[in-house]
């Protein structure tokens, strides 16, 4: 499973999605901050974070409230 947030300027796209080499018991989030290129190029990755599940949440919970949306997948 995962999720995705676009800015405002619908620029940057984050995307959030479980770790599939984590341990069941120490359920680990990837987060991915990219900005989508011009003419079909692949997407910029920016930064990626390993990051405990509760970490992500609160890093979603924080971005939204920053003016980030909802989006469906950006690349």
């Amino acid at each position: 499973m995962e999720g995705w947030l676009t800015d405002a300027n619908k620029c940057w796209s984050v995307r959030f999605h479980r770790d599939p080499k984590a341990w069941e018991q120490d359920v680990r989030v990837i987060v991915d901050h990219c900005r989508e290129m011009r003419d079909g190029q692949p997407a910029l990755l920016k930064t990626r974070r390993n990051m405990r599940y509760e970490d992500a949440i609160a890093l979603w919970k924080e971005l939204r409230r920053y003016g980030w949306t909802v989006s469906g997948a950006a690349w």
